[in-house]
């Protein structure tokens, strides 16, 4: 999909619309996962250059983080705790990004994907048993938000995992979770 129909896209519309202009730089890539590498795929450590990725685009008003399904695929063993350990260890890379003098630390949302259903298709070998691995994914992102002082949001609580592949977003659901994150951010004091 292009910039402005993937959840980002919609999302800096919405804001825009709503009398909020900001402008999102995205950083998405497709298989990232919170701090493990893909071993068929190397360069999917969400970890590696984050901090760098900080610094370049500095001063932010806001950091989103939405990482965690890849950490569920079958290569992996990790369950959601681990998961919300690799969110941790990403917000903590974000404070200690090297920022000019001066430049506030941005805050951070954490937002929880919307939960694994069934995998099918070409993925559903990648993702065997990723939906068992994630259960209790949102409640263990909420959590770490709590002890991090982060804000924090349920994908899930607006839209569930594509009825294509059981995994990713369809259009819509991409739309759902944009406009949702768009008005859930609407109110935060960082956009004040």
């Amino acid at each position: 999909l292009p910039f402005e129909e993937r959840w980002p896209g919609v999302m800096e519309g919405a804001l825009a619309k709503a009398g909020r202009p900001v402008r999102v730089v995205e950083d998405c890539l497709n298989g990232r996962r919170t701090v493990w590498e893909d071993p068929f795929k190397p360069g999917r450590n969400g970890l590696a250059g984050l901090e760098q990725r900080i610094e370049i685009h500095s001063p932010l008003a806001l950091v989103v983080l939405m990482l965690g399904t890849n950490d569920f695929q079958s290569m992996h063993p990790h369950t959601a705790w681990h998961a919300a350990q690799g969110i941790a260890t990403l917000v903590g890379a974000v404070r200690r990004a090297p920022i000019e003098p001066g430049m506030p630390v941005p805050p951070v949302l954490i937002v929880a994907p919307p939960p694994i259903e069934s995998p099918r298709g070409p993925i559903a070998a990648k993702f065997a048993n990723a939906a068992a691995k994630s259960v209790g994914l949102a409640s263990a992102y909420k959590e770490a938000a709590a002890e991090l002082d982060c804000y924090f949001f349920d994908a899930g609580a607006v839209t569930d995992a594509s009825i294509v592949d059981g995994v990713h977003l369809d259009a819509d659901q991409h739309l759902r979770l944009g406009q949702s994150l768009a008005g859930f951010i609407a109110k935060l004091p960082v956009l004040r």
